[in-house]
């Protein structure tokens, strides 16, 4: 099925104490809907609430989104450019758009936003909430927000609390950014060229070696200057993500990463996981170097009813979005318990 959007009504109070006069949400749903059918599925940083569109292997038969079981919802987050409010967006107090005026929202603000579609939508529980990286992230913070929405949840490549490491990552894409000498003017496509070359940044870290090196050798012994194919595919993939995303977005989804702790004005990240009490599949992949094991293996020590699951895979970060043979096989039982 097709976007859908839902307006809410009345300003939006955002963590940060600033206050977005209006929220629109984009939002898809798949498979029809019962009582105890419903998984409530968050997106990874630059997809869209089109899960069948980024999460290839999932919204199908037999797999653990299949539609003719399951009733399978996906918000766009905040900040987004793919529907939901965020600096693309109008602000209905001025007529333009908001651009680098957007605030600072934070993954507490998107689990909230979520939480508003929910109940427009009259849902009051869900089978199970599923996420990758920041999905993980806003699966958590829901649960926390409204303890007993999920039945279970299932988080990806996810951490309880932002590191520095990633912290770091992160402000390297938004110095690329900065330094494109149109960054800042009120334009879709100011600081493209940053853009590209930060999202250039971001796959080095989101694939890694183990993926480069398997992937992207050059294809004889010629002796090149230029056109090496590694060089080809960093500057194909910063082409074609400026062709869908924009810097002002990127920089504002990018920051709500970094804002990341559960732990936040709860006592801190271990009193705040015990108050995750529902089961919780947590899923690690061997070779990501964005939010390696190790963290996964934290959250599944301290949650309640934490279990961890560690997947073999070359592709990194990414492999959550690759490897959905390995997903089908630990998530497909784990939601049908």
């Amino acid at each position: 099925m097709g976007v859908k959007f839902y307006r809410h009504e009345g300003p939006f109070e955002l963590e940060c104490g600033e206050v977005l006069p209006e929220l629109v949400i984009a939002y898809h749903t798949f498979g029809e809907r019962h009582d105890d059918n419903i998984v409530w599925v968050c997106h990874a940083l630059t997809a869209n609430s089109d899960v069948s569109d980024w999460w290839p292997g999932t919204v199908e038969e037999e797999r653990f989104l299949d539609p003719a079981r399951y009733h399978t919802v996906c918000a766009n987050i905040l900040g987004s450019p793919y529907g939901t409010t965020g600096p693309m967006s109008i602000d209905p107090r001025t007529g333009e758009r908001w651009y680098c005026d957007f605030p600072f929202v934070t993954m507490r603000d998107m689990a909230r936003a979520n939480l508003l579609l929910a109940d427009h939508l009259g849902i009051s529980r869900v089978r199970a909430i599923v996420g990758g990286s920041i999905g993980g992230f806003q699966a958590m913070e829901m649960e926390l927000l409204r303890p007993g929405f999920a039945e279970r949840l299932v988080v990806a490549v996810c951490c309880a609390k932002t590191t520095p490491w990633d912290i770091a990552l992160n402000e390297s894409h938004r110095m690329a950014i900065a330094a494109d000498g149109t960054w800042g003017e009120r334009r879709q496509d100011a600081a493209q060229k940053g853009l590209a070359a930060a999202r250039s940044i971001a796959l080095l870290s989101y694939r890694g070696s183990l993926a480069y090196n398997a992937t992207q050798q050059d294809p004889d012994d010629t002796l090149r200057r230029n056109g090496h194919r590694a060089a080809t595919y960093q500057q194909y993939q910063g082409e074609k993500f400026i062709r869908r995303f924009d810097a002002y977005s990127y920089w504002t989804i990018t920051e709500a990463f970094d804002s990341h702790d559960v732990g936040r004005g709860r006592g801190g990240v271990k009193k705040a996981l015990t108050q995750i009490t529902c089961p919780v599949m947590v899923v690690g992949i061997t070779s990501d170097i964005i939010i390696p094991p190790v963290e996964q293996q934290f959250l599944a020590n301290h949650l309640p009813q934490g279990e961890m699951q560690l997947i073999e895979s070359d592709f990194g970060h990414d492999g959550f979005l690759v490897e959905s043979e390995k997903l089908n096989y630990i998530i497909k039982p784990f939601l049908e318990k």
